[in-house]
């Protein structure tokens, strides 16, 4: 079928140059009698029979070109082939819109070269620009537009009810540590989750790993993730796009965060900083278990259990029910047995609690 209309286009394409092209041919080559060759219906005839002619060794050459071309076409995401041509036609607008004053100034040459240079510059930049920007107008146009469709009506009941409906974007540690599955299901946590598919390309790359911990730790990311989107009556979107100009994860996290205006939501310490730095809304995990555990104040009493020696000469390590470590000084003889304590101070950052102590009975004894 493509070798037909390929041999058809020859004809049209024949038949239309030999109307223009055959007179002017003839009488080059001194013809005498062109009385005939002067009638358009015998040059068209003419013309179209000699592009049928060649159809027979370059009908194959054009319809392989043009598979190629369509095969090429196709293997490019639609996303990139949209952006892509709405970059072109504006290239071209702008181009048109140049040329136009250009075209007016009657100088040799210029008026004719310049917009000719000017469409090709423009159009190639603008396709460019449409190409590579493609994922940040994916965001500003997808996901930014759907997560602010409604606002209030007052000032700040607008910033708080902006804050709540902003995308929530996961990272690969918040996932696989799993509680934010939790934390959604008791509502803390709401407005859109989005999850990136080059998060997702990064769970599955763990969970195919040969290392049997990154593996096991892998397929528990994704079956938090199945449990988000189909057990909690919480909004979750993948977002398709990738930023292939930069390469780790991380950077691409807090880039998607910028460009939709959301919020990274995760429980690493370095990538919470990172956000700080640039100005990236930012929830940390950690940050929030650290919020809701039992206050402990200097000079409280505590009933622990010391289990291990510190780095510290002397030092007594124990541990409450949520993970906290207790740094007890002189507790190292204390090891395996339980004791009373009284707190001398408490550190808390991003990164987790540390209660310091001694034990009680020293403190009788001073």
């Amino acid at each position: 079928m493509l070798k037909r209309i390929v041999q058809v286009c020859f004809l049209l394409l024949g038949g239309t140059l030999g109307i223009f092209i055959i007179p002017a041919l003839f009488i080059v080559l001194n013809v005498s009698d062109i009385a005939v060759i002067n009638n358009p219906y015998v040059s068209a005839i003419l013309g179209a029979i000699i592009f049928y002619l060649m159809t027979f060794w370059a009908v194959d050459f054009v319809a392989n070109f043009i598979k190629w071309v369509e095969d090429a076409l196709v293997k490019i995401p639609i996303a990139e082939l949209i952006f892509g041509t709405l970059g072109l036609i504006s290239g071209l607008i702008v181009a048109y819109l140049a040329g136009l004053p250009i075209a007016k100034t009657q100088i040799p040459i210029v008026e004719e070269v310049l917009p000719f240079l000017l469409t090709i510059f423009l159009g190639y930049l603008g396709f460019q620009v449409g190409f590579k920007k493609r994922e940040e107008l994916i965001g500003v146009f997808s996901l930014a537009g759907r997560a602010n469709k409604k606002k209030s009506v007052e000032g700040s009941e607008e910033n708080m009810d902006n804050h709540a409906k902003a995308l929530k974007i996961l990272d690969t540690s918040v996932i696989i540590d799993g509680r934010i599955a939790d934390i959604c299901q008791t509502g803390f946590l709401d407005g859109t989750i989005v999850i990136p598919r080059f998060v997702l390309e990064e769970l599955q790359h763990i969970a195919d790993s040969s290392d049997a911990l990154k593996r096991n730790r892998g397929r528990r990311g994704l079956d938090i993730l199945n449990r988000i989107q189909k057990e909690l009556e919480i909004g979750v979107q993948i977002y398709e796009g990738d930023f292939e100009e930069i390469q780790e994860v991380d950077s691409k996290l807090v880039k998607l965060a910028k460009v939709t205006n959301g919020i990274v939501v995760t429980n690493d310490f370095n990538l919470n900083k990172v956000c700080e730095l640039q100005k990236v809304q930012v929830l940390n995990i950690n940050d929030l278990a650290n919020a809701v555990k039992p206050v402990v104040l200097p000079g409280e009493e505590m009933s622990i259990q010391v289990i291990k020696d510190g780095k510290e000469q002397n030092q007594g390590i124990a541990y409450l029910d949520d993970g906290t470590m207790i740094v007890v000084e002189e507790g190292r003889n204390y090891i395996g047995k339980r004791i009373d304590v009284l707190v001398t101070s408490v550190l808390q950052t991003s990164a987790g609690r540390m209660i310091f102590a001694k034990p009680k009975l020293i403190e009788k004894a001073l």
